[in-house]
């Protein structure tokens, strides 16, 4: 069923039992006074009635001639029954009446009154005092222009329930043309959508309503899916390139290597590339799996101490740096030794850093390479600067992406992962990361830890 339907036949019931509830409470009501209106009127007449008969003797001829000429179309002798102490009719012509009972008599005498409907007629009797002794009054009237009443009633109001019904699906059908116009529109333009681009957003409505965020919440998946799509065809062109070429390595190393006979030294040094290369492929795939699994870690967080890790990284990486023509400077300006200690993963934390410092000596151009520890507001911070070849400001708002790398890396290896996976790893650890870079200067990655609680 599509919304449209759905809100036609919602509105439609609703005012459907809306309007039922009210039109029964309106026909009770109607009935009730109605029929109370009716008693009235006959209470009116027995007691004209009572005085007509019972204060005959009383009233002078000419008062009693008038009240007789008055009231004569209400008094009627076969409606009416005057009935003694004796239960016994003394006045009037209704006589033998079945439907008055002794109990009915009685009742007018206790109470002073009383009303009830048999046979399709209203009755109502009174108790009457007078000189001549105690009686009771009872008088009838048909109730067809009663009945009459109530069924005209009843069939106005089921011709204004249809009429209504009628009215409300047919201005609800109009109203959801109106209503969920802005959701065809919507969907109109999803389905317009050029899903080889699918970055591109749909237009805001700019109407601050639910349809606005719709639309937000549309263009938001859209933005994930694209990265998504991005992502792994920046995956698929990395493994291509960055396993093709040590592949093809190890392949062209042993074809040629098999081509004749080889001396120790020879098998060693092939061995030793081919390890280097296969070393390099596990590398790649440690750190894919690293990533696709941080989301899910759960690993219990222990004491690190940062001065420590730091060290451990230099006495890796410096011979690294001086192959390169750098080395790397340690400046600890940490006067708090508390702040240099934080719950963390160690092995994370390790390679997130070690990621980082490798990358400025690989662009350092054989300048030092500086690490500094200082504090901040009570923050502890580690900076790492190079005097590098710097990166471009375009690139400079991608290179956190996984598998991104800049135009001017030249020819040195890299696969796009380390400064992703870093970035995951301190996300992590709820530590902020903050590049600034300037082309042919340097660049400086400052790390500013959380408050220790």
């Amino acid at each position: 069923m599509t919304l449209r339907n759905r809100f036609t036949l919602i509105s439609s019931l609703s005012f459907g039992i809306v309007s039922i509830v009210t039109f029964v409470i309106i026909f009770f009501a109607y009935y009730d006074s109605t029929k109370i209106f009716y008693f009235e009127k006959l209470r009116n007449t027995a007691l004209i009635s009572a005085i007509y008969y019972l204060e005959k003797d009383e009233l002078p001829k000419a008062r009693h001639a008038q009240i007789k000429n008055e009231y004569n179309h209400l008094i009627q002798n076969n409606r009416v029954a005057v009935y003694n102490q004796n239960n016994e009719v003394t006045f009037g012509q209704n006589l033998n009446d079945r439907n008055i009972k002794p109990y009915h008599l009685q009742a007018a005498r206790n109470n002073k009154g009383m009303q009830f409907m048999s046979d399709n007629q209203f009755y109502y009797g009174i108790f009457y005092r007078d000189n001549q002794g105690d009686f009771v009054v009872f008088v009838k009237s048909p109730n067809d222009s009663f009945y009459s009443q109530i069924w005209r009633l009843s069939i106005i109001m089921l011709s204004v329930l249809v009429l209504g019904l009628l009215a409300i699906f047919f201005l609800s059908r109009y109203l959801s043309k109106i209503v969920y116009k802005p959701i065809s529109n919507v969907v109109e333009r999803i389905n317009k959508v050029d899903y080889d681009n699918i970055s591109t957003a749909i237009t805001s409505t700019n109407t601050n309503d639910e349809i606005e965020e719709l639309i937000k919440s549309y263009n938001k998946l859209l933005g994930r899916i694209s990265e998504s799509v991005l992502l792994q065809q920046n995956f698929i062109n990395y493994v291509s390139h960055e396993f093709k070429t040590p592949l093809a390595a190890i392949s062209g190393n042993l074809e040629v290597f098999a081509q004749r006979d080889r001396s120790p030294e020879e098998y060693r040094e092939v061995a030793r590339e081919s390890l280097e290369n296969v070393y390099e492929i596990e590398n790649i795939l440690n750190n894919l799996l690293l990533m696709s699994g941080m989301a899910k870690l759960e690993a219990s967080h222990k004491p690190v101490r940062m001065d420590e890790l730091v060290w451990r990284i230099y006495e890796k990486l410096e011979p690294k740096a001086r192959e390169a023509f750098s080395f790397i400077k340690i400046d600890l300006q940490v006067a708090k030794p508390a702040l240099l200690e934080l719950p963390g993963n160690e092995t994370l934390l390790y390679l997130a850093l070690y990621n980082i410092v490798e990358n400025a000596i690989k662009y350092s151009r054989n300048n030092p390479v500086t690490v500094l520890l200082s504090e901040k507001e009570n923050h502890l911070c580690i900076e790492v600067r190079d005097q590098g070849k710097g990166i471009d400001q375009e690139d400079l708002a991608k290179v956190e992406e996984t598998f991104y790398r800049g135009k001017n890396v030249d020819n040195i290896k890299g696969s796009g992962i380390g400064l992703s996976l870093s970035k995951s790893v301190f996300d992590h650890h709820n530590i902020t990361m903050e590049i600034k870079s300037t082309i042919h200067i340097g660049t400086s990655v400052l790390l500013i830890f959380p408050v220790k609680s």
